[in-house]
């Protein structure tokens, strides 16, 4: 090539692969990309002023490809024939673009780059070898292995064990994703439960702790812990409120109290008032009890 090939001409155009950068390149220039860039990778039409490159529109025709190799198509991802064999299948193929849409699994065809070292660019369809229809087939019974296939290209076992592997990671992403939307279905259920007296004692009879947490709540007390009472559906919860622990036995599916911790006995009448309140309305019972200097406390909790 000599220097005179290098000269520009007057209104030169040349058909370039843009790969989201600023810079244009082919085999033998590189050029900055001035005003509106291209709307999309791939092949795109450019005006050419000294390095300056102006995008006028995209261009269905290709342009020139180097290092050109074939192999078999995944997807957007490519299998080259001396492509790399590692147990990791995640790095055994490479991002190709601008793949004729349409194409079945398995389809060989050949590839190239636009410049040395740049992105991997589809080129064309190619003539099969032969047994890519018999792999597509066992894909679709879903064999384990086409090792029983004749003839079959290191590159397409190699295709087909990384679309085998990419199919089963789609759908167990699938069956996570399913399994997290019902999780978070019952989730909402469950908070909106907590906030009725009802919901909280439908969610008692299956997550005490937070049924008991939410109860006492509303009352402004925090929950600490609980356990089981000697006595049957009966359940012993620990609160504070006031700065202060206390402790409290109650119903295990009513959430009423049973043994409220504190004085509640009618002065007049001997009557223990308990079994009158529930989770709810105790720590309020507490605070009035507490302001007007009438608390008595009967289980102590340290």
């Amino acid at each position: 090539m000599g220097w005179k090939s290098l000269l520009q001409q007057r209104d030169e155009t040349e058909i370039l692969f843009w790969h989201r950068s600023g810079t244009l390149r082919n085999l033998n220039r590189s050029w900055t990309i001035k005003d509106t860039r291209p709307d999309c990778i791939g092949w795109h039409q450019f005006r050419i002023d000294a390095r300056k490159a102006y995008w006028l529109k995209r261009s269905d025709t290709p342009g020139e490809l180097t290092s050109k190799q074939l192999g078999y198509t995944i997807g957007d991802r490519f299998v080259g024939d001396y492509a790399a064999i590692s147990s990791d299948l995640a790095i055994c193929s490479e991002r190709v673009f601008c793949v004729e849409p349409g194409l079945d699994r398995f389809t060989r065809v050949s590839t190239g780059r636009p410049y040395e070292n740049g992105p991997l660019v589809y080129h064309q369809q190619e003539m099969p070898v032969g047994p890519e229809e018999d792999v597509l087939q066992a894909y679709l019974d879903r064999k384990n292995s086409v090792s029983d296939i004749k003839g079959v290209h290191p590159a397409l076992d190699l295709a087909f064990r990384i679309e085998s592997w990419r199919r089963d990671e789609i759908e167990k992403r699938r069956v996570e994703q399913e399994r997290l939307r019902r999780e978070e279905e019952r989730r909402q259920e469950f908070a909106q439960s907590l906030g009725s007296a009802e919901g909280r004692r439908r969610v008692a009879l299956q997550d005490f702790a937070e049924a008991a947490k939410a109860a006492l709540a509303v009352g402004g007390a925090k929950y600490l812990d609980h356990r089981a009472s000697h006595r049957p559906n009966e359940t012993i919860v620990r609160y504070e409120l006031l700065g202060r622990r206390f402790e409290v036995v109650c119903d295990t599916k009513t959430l009423q109290v049973i043994d409220a911790g504190i004085c509640l006995t009618d002065d007049s009448t001997g009557e223990k008032g308990d079994q009158r309140f529930s989770l709810e309305s105790l720590p309020s019972v507490i605070k009035e009890a507490d302001a007007k200097d009438v608390l008595v406390v009967f289980r102590h909790v340290s």
